[in-house]
């Protein structure tokens, strides 16, 4: 099945097709203006960035805070919207996306994870990562599987019926992803995921991040300020007061 030129499928976990792995990359942002009104002020946000990411890439933005990176994942994901410029998600043109559309790229689409987990604190880990499904209309023997085989994948399936306060940063960390991976999205967006976790944590946060182009086909964006992090991704853009820094892209810091 697909929703705007997007692929996605409603069974096992297992990798996606793409729709043309050659000509066309999961995202491209050109000339990308966001600016807000402050006050009488008007503050930008990004300046003119450009960006393609291509298929199962693992990809990071790199940048202190208040440089941009959350702001255009925000973009990416639909959870805001450019000022001026075209954003394309899978070769198709997103200018013309209700909230509804967005809405819906989300829930089968797009898998988002945060520095704040936001589970659930009086539901298990599986009925947290089963979620997204009950709310998009899904149940079932099927539903189940899914959960579990996500679990599994994250390392948690032996954790899935303890509560978030049971459960340490890192695995509360790992069941947000097992929710963000559930509805098997072909482009996932991670906002500092290992900011509240301490440095091993972390590692073995961007690490899982890291097999997931390689297992599932899944295209990874990571929005970041650790070098460390950064240094995993197969390219790296570096953002400075909203702009795209000369050179980014490369994966060598």
């Amino acid at each position: 099945m697909s929703h705007g030129g997007l692929w996605y499928t409603s069974d096992a976990l297992v990798p996606m097709p793409y729709a043309d792995e050659t000509s066309r990359g999961v995202v491209k942002l050109d000339h990308i203006y966001k600016q807000y009104a402050q006050g009488r002020a008007i503050v930008t946000a990004l300046r003119d960035v450009c960006l393609e990411v291509g298929p199962g890439e693992f990809c990071a933005l790199m940048g202190p805070s208040g440089c941009g990176k959350s702001t255009l994942l925000n973009l990416i994901g639909g959870l805001d919207h450019p000022t001026e410029g075209t954003l394309a998600l899978d070769g198709r043109s997103t200018a013309d996306f209700s909230d509804a559309d967005w809405t819906k790229l989300r829930r089968e689409c797009i898998g988002l994870v945060f520095q704040a987990f936001h589970l659930l604190p009086g539901l298990s880990a599986a009925e947290n990562v089963a979620l997204p499904l009950l709310l998009s209309g899904h149940g079932g023997r099927r539903t189940g599987q899914r959960v579990v085989d996500c679990l599994d994948a994250v390392g948690m399936r032996r954790r899935a019926h303890h509560r978030p306060g049971e459960l340490s940063g890192g695995e509360q960390q790992r069941v947000a992803i097992a929710r963000a991976l559930v509805h098997q999205p072909k482009l996932l967006l991670a906002d500092e995921p290992t900011g509240n976790l301490d440095s091993t944590q972390g590692a073995e946060i961007i690490a899982l991040l890291r097999s997931l182009p390689r297992r599932f086909g899944t295209t990874v964006i990571v929005a970041t300020h650790s070098r460390e992090a950064a240094q995993q991704a197969d390219t790296v853009h570096g953002l400075r007061d909203g702009c795209l820094e000369s050179g980014a892209g490369s994966a060598t810091l």
